[in-house]
C-alpha cells in the first residue's frame, strides 16, 4: 500500500463512483470526508433521501455498491461508513439549500439585513440559486427575504419540521 498520497486528489477520484452508486440506490451524497484519525484512515460519507428518512438499508445498499470500486482507489487501508447527515446537521455546503428545499433551519447571517438588527432566524428554506442567494420564509412574520450568499454565517436543520414532508 502507498504511503504517501493526495487526500483531495482520492476524493475527486471517488466522488463520481459514490455519486453514481447513491444514484442507482435512491440516495442523494451530501458529504464525503477522508480523513485520518488516531492513524487510521476514515472514509465518511453522509446521505439523503428525498422520500423517507434515510434506513439502515439505505447505508448498507450503498456501501455494498461502492466498496470494491473504492478498493481499487483508495491506496491505504481505510474504515467505511456510511449514515445518515443527522437530523439537526449544520450545513457544510450550499447545495445543501438546494437538498433541504422546504425544510426549517435556523439561519445566522453575519451582518443584519433591515433596521432590527436580527442576526438570527428561523424559518424554511424557498430556494437557493447562486447568483441571488437565499430565498427564505421567515417563521414568525412569514416575510419573505432574500440573503446574499456571501451573509450567511451558518445554517443548520431544525428536528421539529423533520419528518420527511416538504414545507409548502
Amino acid at each position: 500500500m502507498q504511503s504517501s498520497f493526495n487526500r483531495k486528489e482520492i476524493i475527486e477520484k471517488i466522488t463520481p463512483v459514490i455519486e453514481n452508486a447513491a444514484m442507482k440506490n435512491g440516495v442523494i451524497p451530501i458529504e464525503i470526508d477522508f480523513q485520518k484519525e488516531s492513524g487510521k484512515w476514515f472514509l465518511r460519507i453522509y446521505i439523503y433521501c428525498n422520500d423517507h428518512p434515510v434506513s439502515l438499508d439505505d447505508c448498507e445498499n450503498l456501501t455494498n455498491s461502492i466498496d470494491n470500486f473504492l478498493n481499487d482507489i483508495i491506496p491505504v487501508k481505510y474504515y467505511l461508513e456510511v449514515s445518515s447527515p443527522g437530523l439537526e446537521r449544520k450545513f457544510k455546503s450550499n447545495q445543501e439549500f438546494t437538498i433541504f428545499k422546504g425544510k426549517k433551519i435556523k439561519l445566522k447571517l453575519k451582518n443584519p439585513i433591515d433596521e432590527t438588527n436580527t442576526k438570527v432566524f428561523n424559518g424554511f428554506i424557498e430556494d437557493f440559486q447562486k447568483n441571488i442567494g437565499l430565498i427564505f420564509k421567515e417563521e414568525k412574520t412569514e416575510n419573505i427575504l432574500t440573503i446574499k450568499e456571501d451573509n450567511i454565517l451558518s445554517a443548520q436543520l431544525i428536528f421539529d419540521d423533520y419528518k420527511g414532508e416538504k414545507h409548502d
